[in-house]
């Protein structure tokens, strides 16, 4: 008797044609390159007026462990795994959780592909690869986090900002009232120990995977934490991170123009991606070579 999820890959398998197409795009990748392909790819540019009604999963969650689980399943995991990502970022904990499940399953031979934007947590993601390939139109971004959408150093920079105004002159005490009472008495706490959390736990990442066995591994992961992980230094949290900027971060990343075949494979399937969430209702889809998906699709009630 077939399973739960023999019966939905055999569904699936029998969708229709942008499945067809980003299927195809993901065998031939996987036939060029010899190892296992998995997409994760979020809609949050392609439904941003569902977003401004309120709609939420656009972003690496819990919920995620699922679709990697079912993708994950039934490879040949000596092959290595290329994870090509399109994500805003999301939340610290869910994204931690991710990477060591996929760093144990592949033991660390994990590349990350990026045709357009890996932001905040997905750069976290790319930054525990022992590889990133980056075209020049691709982007990374600040690792900063961020606590109800709001960056974790902005938090702490404004709290240190009224201190330093109000001691200098307290007439300001009215004007920075306002401000400071929005924010829940324990917040700043909060920002600090998330801040501490992801460097660290990125750091770690870097040290025993992108520069494994390397002398300078812990100056090299320093540099880059140092840049992507202040605040202070990239200035926004939507700030990208080019190509050409993470090779002077000292990230080892390689440039998928070098590859023509790659390329024209990558960006065919990230264009057959974007359809996909442009004209139908996925918003999320995470999917390996075999034709095996995890399609999140927009309640029709909403």
């Amino acid at each position: 008797m077939p399973s739960w999820p023999d019966v939905q890959t055999a569904i699936q398998q029998h969708g229709g044609p942008h499945d067809a197409i980003r299927r195809q795009y993901l065998a031939e990748i996987q036939a060029l390159t010899g190892r296992n392909v998995i997409i994760y790819y979020s809609g949050w540019l392609e439904k941003q007026n569902l977003i401004a009604h309120g709609m939420q999963g656009f972003e690496i969650n819990d919920g995620d462990k699922t679709g990697f689980m079912s993708t994950v399943h039934q490879l040949d995991r000596d092959k290595g795994l290329d994870l090509i990502l399109h994500t805003p970022g999301g939340d610290i904990a869910a994204c931690e959780s991710l990477v060591d499940y996929l760093r144990t399953m592949f033991k660390n031979d994990i590349r990350v592909i990026v045709p357009q934007l890996a932001m905040s947590c997905g750069t976290m993601i790319a930054l525990a690869a022992k590889q990133v390939v980056m075209g020049k139109h691709s982007s990374l971004g600040p690792i900063d986090p961020q606590i109800g959408g709001i960056p974790a150093h902005g938090i702490i920079e404004e709290f240190d900002q009224a201190k330093k105004e109000i001691a200098a002159n307290p007439a300001t005490i009215p004007v920075w009232q306002p401000i400071i009472a929005k924010y829940n008495p324990t917040l700043v706490g909060e920002a600090a120990k998330a801040i501490k959390w992801s460097v660290d736990m990125v750091d770690d990442w870097m040290q025993t995977c992108m520069f494994a066995g390397k002398p300078d591994a812990a100056a090299r992961s320093k540099k880059i934490l140092d840049e992507l992980g202040d605040h202070a230094l990239t200035l926004s949290h939507s700030r990208h991170i080019s190509l050409t900027k993470a090779k002077d971060l000292g990230i080892e990343v390689s440039p998928l123009e070098d590859d023509q075949d790659l390329q024209d494979l990558v960006l065919g399937l990230h264009h057959a991606c974007t359809q996909t969430l442009t004209e139908t209702g996925a918003f999320k889809i995470i999917e390996n070579h075999l034709g095996v998906a995890v399609i999140s699709v927009v309640n029709p009630s909403r």
